[in-house]
């Protein structure tokens, strides 16, 4: 295909730039979300390995929820939560704080039954780790609110835009060529071709992937924006409607059984499976109980589940995130485009596509910001813009990495000392972070590449060494140890970046020989 060459010369100009001010922010966006698709898994791994208090499916929860509201009827009436996968406490209430937000000082009551039928009462924290690894996917680590939200969301939101037009403008200027070096990887015109020739295969191999991104995230960053502008099509009426207070408030005591609400749910969503059921306001007029729902084989609206919002005294569906069929093409559009964002489809195939599309996306916005590094350090190698932007593309990059993995080998053993170590893990991911900034800055690309390297070599091959040495320290870990698959896929990184390493290693051997010479 021919296009002219004033059109190719406007569109590289357009994908240069849009790359180069969002790709920064997109990496650590893209880095972060590949690891939420395994987000709790880490989040167990980091955690100590105990014993089962129970078996789930087999625990007699509706005995647990009276024997709560007869002990804790003030704190059950406010509010509580079941979950009815987990062979810990299964119910739960905030003693402080909510379940909205990223608050990390939260603290939870738990409650089990146990093997004498008694109940069993503990204070602990909330673990957050599991939200940290998300809110540094949807915030790219920046700080601060705007309005109700984080000001990072509206961030990556910005560099979604710009995103898109690099995506569109970047198939532009490959059309010409696109059949013949599709595939091509030219290893014999040098590392800067070979760097070229992989950013372009990633960005073209997986270009629906990144559409689908680009396009959700801009959605979900302005959403109230978008909402906000419909409301020259619905005028006064409200946009989601909100069920109406009953005549007179309801009281726990008459709450119908879990079995019944159980029902309810599955009766109104045939194939799916309540896991959890968090109550609210249950001496109230409007009461409120909602369910996450499971269905592997169904597209669902959460990064998991689907909801449903049922009152729990009159047993009615107030709402759903479910499609409803024909009726409902909006809300099978809003739902796809959720279950496409966060790869609810597939099973565990889907979860590991997603997994390694994140990485693959981390590496076209790296590769992209060094193409444009080397081709401009070619032409004036003193130029200062462009060693700033070589020096912040690798300190960004190397640092959010090792941040990463500095916060997870500190959640592994801070857990078990601390009984808060929240703030250990947003410290440690900023101190690391901030620090090899400033390093890559003092020290320069060329060192900073490599020992960031070795840094990740170290904290990878940490993880599994983290993990014997508690097995060491704990009678019968390895019995309740379920998280082999996170030390397997950190020692698979570490020789990855082992090799990455040597690499960077040699580059660097035949420079200093060349400059000698």
């Amino acid at each position: 295909m021919r296009v002219r060459a004033d059109i190719l010369r406007t569109y590289q100009g357009v994908h240069t730039w849009t790359g180069i001010i969002a790709g920064l922010v997109l990496f650590i966006g893209f880095y972060a979300g590949s690891l939420t698709m395994f987000k709790y898994e880490l989040a167990d791994w980091s955690k100590p390995v105990s014993a089962p208090v129970l078996t789930p499916h087999a625990h007699n929860y509706q005995a647990l929820i009276d024997q709560a509201i007869a002990h804790y009827p003030a704190q059950m009436s406010h509010g509580f939560s079941l979950d009815l996968l987990t062979d810990k406490a299964p119910l739960s209430w905030y003693s402080q704080g909510t379940a909205r937000g990223m608050k990390l000082d939260n603290q939870l009551q738990t409650l089990y039954l146990n093997a004498q039928n008694e109940l069993v009462i503990q204070q602990q924290s909330e673990h957050k780790l599991a939200d940290l690894i998300d809110y540094l996917h949807r915030t790219a680590g920046f700080a601060g609110e705007i309005g109700h939200d984080q000001s990072g969301v509206y961030i990556l939101g910005v560099a979604a835009i710009l995103y898109f037009l690099a995506l569109v403008s970047g198939v532009i200027i490959l059309l010409p060529t696109l059949v013949k070096t599709f595939f091509a990887l030219r290893k014999e015109k040098g590392a800067s071709r070979v760097w070229l020739d992989s950013h372009n295969l990633v960005g073209i191999v997986s270009l629906p992937f990144h559409f689908i991104i680009a396009f959700t995230v801009v959605i979900f960053a302005f959403h109230d924006l978008i909402y906000g502008g419909l409301t020259q099509f619905y005028g006064d009426e409200p946009l989601f409607q909100r069920g109406t207070p009953a005549a007179q408030s309801y009281h726990i005591d008459k709450l119908p059984s879990l079995e019944k609400q159980l029902l309810a749910a599955k009766n109104y969503a045939p194939g799916y499976e309540p896991i959890h059921i968090s109550f609210s306001r249950l001496n109230s007029a409007m009461p409120s109980a909602v369910l996450k729902m499971s269905n592997n084989a169904a597209v669902v609206r959460g990064p998991d589940t689907d909801y449903l919002f049922l009152n729990p005294y009159t047993l009615e569906v107030v709402n759903s995130s479910y499609p409803q069929g024909e009726d409902s093409q909006w809300g099978n559009f809003v739902a796809s485009l959720f279950s496409l964002h966060f790869g609810t489809y597939g099973g565990e195939w889907g979860r590991w596509g997603y997994f390694m599309m994140g990485l693959f996306g981390a590496l076209l916005f790296y590769s992209g910001n060094l193409l444009w590094v080397d081709k401009r350090l070619k032409k004036a190698p003193n130029k200062r813009s462009t060693r700033f932007m070589a020096h912040l593309t690798i300190g960004v990059c190397f640092g959010s990495m090792l941040g990463v993995a500095v916060t997870l080998l500190v959640a592994k053993w801070s857990n078990l000392y601390i009984e808060n170590a929240n703030y250990s893990y947003l410290y440690s991911y900023y101190l690391v972070f901030f620090s090899f900034v400033t390093y890559t800055f003092v020290k320069g690309t060329q060192p900073a590449s490599f020992w960031g390297l070795i840094g990740l070599v170290v904290l990878c091959a940490s993880m599994g060494l983290s993990t014997l040495i508690h097995a060491v320290l704990t009678e019968d870990y390895f019995k309740y140890y379920s998280s082999t698959g996170v030390d397997i896929s950190a020692a698979v990184l570490a020789i990855i970046f082992y090799l990455s390493a040597k690499k960077v290693n040699n580059k660097s051997t035949s420079y200093s020989m060349i400059s000698t010479s």
